[in-house]
């Protein structure tokens, strides 16, 4: 496990440390998520375009779904992450 520090300015502001901006690919006007769990912040990078996920879901050789079991496995997992959360 590695940790690095900043520090917060009197606005609430903080540097991202390069290693982390270079672990998350992080370009300038990139946004970044904070996740809060049982106490614990997670910062995930929300630096990825839409047509940067294109194909991501097919896998070679099986059969494409159609946009009511997509619709479904969405809800799955949707029901899945609340439970999951509680």
């Amino acid at each position: 496990m590695s940790v690095f520090y900043g520090t917060m300015t009197s606005k609430g502001q903080t540097t991202v440390p390069q290693e982390i901006r270079e672990l998350l690919k992080l370009k300038p006007g990139d946004r970044i998520r904070y996740v809060v769990r049982n106490g614990d912040v997670v910062i995930k990078a929300k630096n990825k375009r839409l047509i940067d996920l294109a194909g991501i879901l097919h896998r070679p050789g099986a059969p494409a779904l159609t946009l009511a079991e997509i619709d479904e496995a969405i809800g799955d997992a949707v029901v899945e992450h609340v439970t999951r959360s509680e």
